[in-house]
């Protein structure tokens, strides 16, 4: 029973680790790209940020079109206002026997008139409604009209901000697209100088047997074996964390299952001259293009500020419709008016004046920091330049290098077959080998990333990557 229990585990196991591979996701560097420009979010957030921004100018541009406004209202008085007002019988009453004195129709009697004073009356009814349509047309508002312009600029600000964060996410997944790379053939390496080991170890113990070789010689090459044993556990280990760290930048599950496909070689290319690269570096970065856009973005917060010295205009027109009743019997009435509405702020306790200031502080630190991009992006430019030569001088050099490596751990072997050879002959020039390679490997490596560097600065971007993020929803 135990047996068929063991049988059966291992054969779920099986099954599990077959599934486990089979839900490997291989990427290219193109998938790669693609994946991290849909998933990253920075990407997301540049990409809202100029969805914002189209919103925006819609709503600077409602800002210049009509407004119509529609108000009602219909109240009822608990208790009636009252206001002083001349009393109205002791007024009709003098008058009238003013008129009678005066034609002789009564006998004049002075006491008949009585002092007119104020009393409290009501002149409103108890149920009352009025419902209003306005018309508003902003004629002159320079804010207004400022306004369209600095929400386009923004705008315009929002989309170079977005092709900035997609090159930086390229760049990004180059790093890490190339660094697993890398970490999968050091990985090879050291696992090839491991199975070398090995197999050496094999031989010199059939040696020994057959008493070729001392006890010496047997327990140097295991002692080789078990050195380079954890080496290739703590490269395992690497090469898992360069995959998370490919995961993190693609913006997937860090327990999904990740493998890359491709090859870490070396193409020689033509770089523009120093003067040229910077050249075009101030012109294409577009760090550079969206610190130009702020600065414009300034320049229309400064106009804004400064727009509050000048008038407004407006043209308005309102209809009204209203009625009033003691019953629910209205007597109703409408009216309309047209007409100009003029202002202008004289003074603001100099609040106008000191929001002035501010904005144009504000441009005058983007002025700096246009600068500030300007100098480290031409010594950038500099660097991976000079990056470049120097591993392009040194690639064809470690390529002679590690077939030299090859021939001399092949004649080590040989010649310690022939019994003129040594072990130590044997681990040095495996050790030699393994560094040959991994020094080409590397230099390929700084090789790519340095060229990768260098387009960033130039702000080359290809432009299917940016029609990618223009269609992405």
């Amino acid at each position: 029973m135990k047996f068929k229990t063991i049988l059966s585990l291992l054969f779920l196991l099986i099954i599990y680790q077959t599934n486990l591979k089979s839900q490997t996701e291989v990427f290219t560097l193109e998938s790669a790209i693609r994946t991290a420009l849909h998933n990253n979010r920075e990407v997301i957030i540049a990409k809202m940020n100029v969805e914002k921004s189209e919103a925006a100018v819609r709503e600077a541009f409602g800002y210049a079109l009509p407004s119509v406004d529609v108000s009602g209202q219909f109240y009822h008085f608990l208790k009636k206002p009252k206001m002083a007002f001349p009393d109205f019988a002791a007024l009709l009453g003098n008058a009238t026997y003013g008129i009678l004195f005066d034609e002789g129709v009564l006998p004049r009697d002075n006491s008949k008139f009585k002092p007119v004073n104020s009393i409290l009356q009501s002149f409103s009814q108890s149920n009352n409604f009025e419902t209003k349509v306005t018309l508003t047309q902003t004629l002159f508002n320079s804010a207004v009209f400022r306004g369209i312009g600095a929400s386009q600029i923004y705008l315009d600000l929002s989309k170079e901000d977005l092709n900035r964060v997609t090159a930086s996410t390229i760049l990004s997944v180059k790093k890490a697209f190339y660094g697993v790379l890398l970490t999968k053939k050091l990985l090879e390496i050291t696992e090839a100088s491991f199975s070398n080991a090995q197999e050496n170890l094999s031989n010199v113990k059939a040696y020994h047997q057959q008493g070729f070789v001392s006890e010496f010689d047997m327990l140097q090459a295991e002692v080789r074996v078990e050195n380079i044993r954890p080496m290739v556990i703590q490269m395992r280990n690497t090469l898992e964390n360069a995959k998370n760290g490919l995961k993190l930048v693609l913006g997937i599950d860090q327990n999904a299952v990740i493998d890359v496909s491709g090859e870490l070689k070396y193409e020689k290319e033509i770089f523009p001259d120093e003067i040229t690269a910077a050249a075009l570096a101030m012109e294409n970065n577009y760090g550079i293009k969206t610190l130009y856009l702020k600065r414009q973005v300034d320049e229309e917060f400064i106009a804004l500020d400064r727009s509050e010295y000048w008038p407004a205009l407006y043209a308005f027109g309102n209809y009204s419709y209203a009625g009033s009743g003691e019953e629910w019997k209205f007597q109703t009435y409408s009216s309309a008016i047209v007409g100009l509405s003029l202002s202008m702020n004289l003074f603001s306790g100099t609040r106008t004046k000191n929001k002035v200031e501010q904005s144009t502080i504000g441009l005058l630190q983007t002025e700096q920091q246009i600068n500030q991009t300007k100098d480290k992006i031409a010594a950038g430019v500099k660097m991976k330049l000079h990056d470049l030569n120097r591993v392009e001088s040194t690639i064809e050099a470690q390529e002679r290098n590690v077939n030299l490596a090859k021939r001399a751990y092949e004649i080590a072997n040989v010649r310690y077959r022939e019994g003129t050879g040594s072990q130590l002959e044997i681990q040095n020039a495996d050790v030699a080998l393994q560094q040959a390679r991994t020094n080409l490997l590397q230099s390929i490596y700084d090789y790519v990333i340095a060229k990768s560097e260098l387009e960033e600065l130039l702000g080359s971007i290809e432009d299917e990557y940016l029609e990618f993020i223009k269609n992405r929803n």
